[in-house]
């Protein structure tokens, strides 16, 4: 635990968003066995364990809570100004309008036509409201709108209990046979894709003072089964934190995200109305805490470190008629094994039922438009972000924050190309190493080919998952640019640190060693305190 306790405090002293990420994924090379929690696929009776994942206390509301109060006289104003406008739209997008679209052939058609129509909506209700809205609330005109972007988050939760082969492998250890049965860490990973995301630089007011979330009257039920019983699988890949932007845009707090609900079409009919509208509220949950997640990664904070100030969105999921609101707020990320428990703060999320926007639409008129439906949407951009008075970066370097901000060239080139390739989650050249049907008949289940030369992994007891990400040969140096070409034993070196060496002229007689030379054989061998290495070696001709 005391190691475990040093690689947290070295997470938390690196100064840059990229190393942090770097760091969480260091342990493995391939990647970590992840429950994958994908917004749109949504098994049965997943509240308690989406709850417990996340830290979130739900509470069902009929209306938003109240640092909204103060914002519906003027939503109820904009709302009477913009609802002809709304209605005028709706009639042509069901009537007026015909649009195409591409179905994907993996998934059923009835669902991606319904995300296609309300995809349609949300954008045109968001043109009219931030154009007719501007002048009351002035946030809007630099805040940066996203279309079809990505959200994805990685934590761990603990206290789950073990699987098989974890306790298998406790089995085989004799110092952890009192230990067998103990509750372990599980990767967790947050796939989702919003049809509009909206970003400020400043982040909003909090629902709740941020000493409330320890208050005992939030709980959260304790979901401590395998997530294969729920329905949730389970994928090897990199923990990747991407709030829908890199590292360094100005525009980093969320203001509103938009979801469809089309998955809900997708679910059997025997599920009922009361799961699916718990289906909902599991799709709130994990779309604001992996948005918030992700931002708040990029302020320096990860799984082993803590909040030290809460974070506050919104969400909204819609089909274009029936409309969920959401207003999360996050207090803490803090779930690993040893912390699940000795963590008295809990997340908190506001969350009403479906409202009807409209209740139908026929030749051409609308019928029954619920005006209250608009107003609280307009209340979500009325809420207006403000300045904190704190640190918001209390983790990350006063002047080096992201990699843009490295002056050296290699390094912020290499700490860039390798965040990237982590994040994008590309597989890796060499392949997982795996067990052939054949060798595990013959080699493991029945030992048969017990003469042969045992070179295969798991034949010398080798497993790669545990294979680390810095576990790996340098890079490639070709013999004329290795250190062996040249023959430095008689040279010296001047003040700067420059290699003086005596004349020589390579193969092609080009000189090579002019009064000081222009190449510095500059070698950064790995640094078991440093995320990263590299060897550096430049030859002027």
């Amino acid at each position: 635990m005391r190691e475990r306790d040093n690689i947290h405090e070295k997470i938390q002293k690196l100064w840059t968003v990229e190393e942090k990420q770097i760091a969480l994924n260091m342990p493995r090379y391939y990647g970590f066995p992840c429950v994958i929690l994908n917004e749109d696929k949504v098994p049965y009776n997943a509240l308690p364990l989406i709850q417990f994942y996340t830290k979130s206390h739900f509470i069902s509301v009929e209306k938003l809570p109240d640092p909204y109060l103060s914002l519906e006289s003027t939503a109820t104003t904009i709302a009477q100004e913009i609802k002809y406008l709304v209605e005028e739209m709706l009639i042509t997008e069901h009537e007026g309008v015909k649009h195409e679209f591409t179905p994907n052939s993996d998934k059923y058609l009835i669902p991606q036509e319904e995300d296609a129509f309300s995809k349609r909506i949300v954008r045109q209700i968001n043109r009219i409201i931030s154009n007719n809205m501007v002048d009351k609330a002035p946030h809007l005109l630099m805040a940066q709108f996203d279309y079809d972007t990505t959200h994805e988050a990685f934590w761990f939760v603990g206290g789950i209990e073990p699987p098989k082969n974890v306790i298998e492998k406790r089995k085989r250890r004799i110092w952890m046979k009192n230990q067998l049965y103990e509750p372990t860490d599980r990767a967790v990973q947050y796939l989702g894709s919003p049809i509009l995301a909206v970003r400020s630089n400043l982040p909003l007011k909090p629902l709740l003072d941020y000493k409330e979330a320890k208050n005992p009257e939030f709980t959260v039920p304790k979901y401590t089964y395998y997530p294969q019983t729920t329905g949730y699988t389970i994928e090897h890949r990199h923990g990747t934190n991407k709030p829908g932007f890199w590292p360094g845009d100005s525009d980093e707090f969320g203001l509103i995200s938009f979801h469809g609900r089309g998955h809900i079409l997708a679910r059997k009919n025997s599920f009922g109305p009361e799961d699916n509208l718990e289906a909902l509220h599991c799709q709130a949950l994990t779309a604001s805490y992996g948005w918030l997640l992700g931002q708040a990664s990029y302020q320096g904070f990860t799984t082993y470190n803590d909040l030290t100030y809460p974070l506050v969105t919104q969400t909204v999921i819609t089909n274009g008629q029936l409309w969920s609101f959401y207003a999360y707020q996050l207090n803490t990320i803090l779930m690993h094994n040893e912390k699940v428990d000795e963590n008295p703060k809990h997340n908190i999320c506001y969350g009403t039922k479906p409202m009807k926007l409209y209740e139908k639409i026929e030749n051409g008129k609308l019928i029954d438009f619920n005006e209250d439906v608009l107003k609280t949407l307009i209340q979500f951009y009325l809420n207006a972000p403000t300045k904190r008075k704190h640190n918001m970066k209390p983790y990350l370097g006063k002047e080096i924050q992201v990699a843009a901000d490295i002056e050296d060239d290699k390094k912020r080139c290499w700490l860039e190309d390798t965040y990237k390739h982590i994040m994008s989650n590309r597989p890796r050249h060499n392949l997982v190493p795996e067990m052939y049907h054949w060798e595990w008949i013959y080699k493991v289940l029945f030992n048969t080919r017990f003469f042969e030369r045992k070179v295969r992994f798991f034949e010398r007891n080798i497993n790669p998952f545990a294979r680390k990400l810095n576990d790996h040969l340098p890079p490639y140096i070709p013999k004329q640019l290795s250190l062996e070409h040249y023959d430095i034993s008689y040279s010296g070196a001047d003040k700067q640190g420059h290699v003086v060496t005596p004349q020589r002229v390579d193969q092609f007689g080009r000189s090579l060693t002019p009064s000081v030379h222009p190449h510095v054989p500059k070698v950064h061998h790995r640094d078991p305190d440093k995320i990263y290495y590299k060897i550096l070696i430049e030859v002027k001709f």
